[in-house]
């Protein structure tokens, strides 16, 4: 290729011929707002080192719901965070737990305009903090582990969430999971293998928005940073157990786990933009270091470039109704 011949620049001279001539776009349909809800509030709680982002009480999430149905955006992920703990995280499994009854209740404002997903895993009502149940040396038991997952994952259905979540990174999660679905009766609840999830330093807000109990870390159970080819074993092996879709978490320090896992994937691919993602881009805005809105959109837009189908961001909603302003 030759000067003048070739001048990329003859396609960038304008934003309708950027608008024209993009290879990737965002779609508020591709998009998934995970959301707190927090048993016993009376008000909403706002998490400090998650700016704009809040544990709900019933009325707020229902609301969070809604106006996410009226931007379009494609559905929303829920997290529990239950008033009381245990070592075997029983309340993961109340139909009146406060995960169940939120789902239940998300379903009865929007039915089936939005896709109700919710997380099964044992981090949120564990008195320790794991995902798991905890052996006589503090290890996680992985296969004990699995029998309440098959539980948790058909209380969820029956409450009737359409996509289950299970991101605890347990052996042979997904295929105990389906299992259990299919003997319930739940042939049609799609499940999401958080099936790359790394042990990541960005995770720290999260745990203040689930109140985590956690002691220790994750790392004999969540995938090591250092590790690529690992993930495409993950992959490989959520994908035989079951897995409807699968997710890679967190999404920017690990766009090239993304963009390997979308170019052998047969099913959708998910992304996570994570709580430490999301807290450095608003603190970074916060002191006008750089433009929010700005950062916010290519931010997403990376994920989306690097092979995610859906992207799950705290920014769904917002996003969604800057691109209603610009369609």
């Amino acid at each position: 290729m030759s000067f003048p011949t070739h001048r990329p620049r003859r396609l960038r001279t304008t934003p309708a011929m950027r608008r024209l001539t993009a290879e990737h776009r965002l779609s508020a349909a591709e998009l998934i707002l995970p959301a707190f809800i927090r048993e016993g509030l009376s008000e909403p709680n706002p998490i400090a080192s998650m700016p704009g982002v809040q544990q709900h009480t019933t009325d707020s999430l229902k609301r969070a719901a809604a106006e996410a149905v009226q931007l379009g955006v494609g559905g929303i992920m829920l997290f529990g965070i239950p008033a009381e703990r245990d070592a075997r995280g029983t309340a993961s499994l109340d139909p009146e737990g406060v995960l169940n009854k939120a789902i239940r209740d998300v379903k009865a404002e929007v039915g089936d305009e939005l896709v109700v997903m919710s997380d099964v895993c044992l981090d949120e009502f564990t008195d320790h903090g794991h995902c798991g149940v905890l052996d006589a040396h503090g290890y996680v038991d992985n296969d004990a582990t699995l029998e309440i997952y098959g539980q948790m994952a058909v209380a969820q259905a029956e409450a009737g969430a359409h996509v289950l979540g299970p991101s605890g990174m347990m052996d042979g999660q997904i295929a105990v999971i389906r299992q259990a679905l299919e003997e319930a009766g739940h042939a049609n609840t799609a499940v999401v293998a958080y099936a790359a999830k790394y042990a990541s330093a960005f995770y720290g807000p999260f745990r203040e928005a689930v109140d985590s109990q956690l002691t220790g870390d994750r790392r004999t159970y969540q995938m090591d940073a250092a590790n690529r080819r690992e993930a495409i074993l993950e992959v490989e092996l959520d994908l035989e157990e079951g897995a409807d879709m699968v997710m890679v978490k967190p999404a920017m320090s690990y766009l090239d786990i993304l963009a390997d896992v979308a170019a052998m994937s047969p099913v959708p691919v998910a992304a996570y933009q994570i709580s430490g993602e999301y807290s450095m881009i608003e603190a970074a805005a916060a002191n006008g270091w750089i433009d929010r809105r700005a950062a916010i959109t290519e931010s997403v837009l990376g994920i989306k470039r690097a092979g995610a189908n859906v992207v799950l961001t705290y920014w769904a909603s917002e996003l969604a109704g800057w691109l209603k302003e610009t369609r």
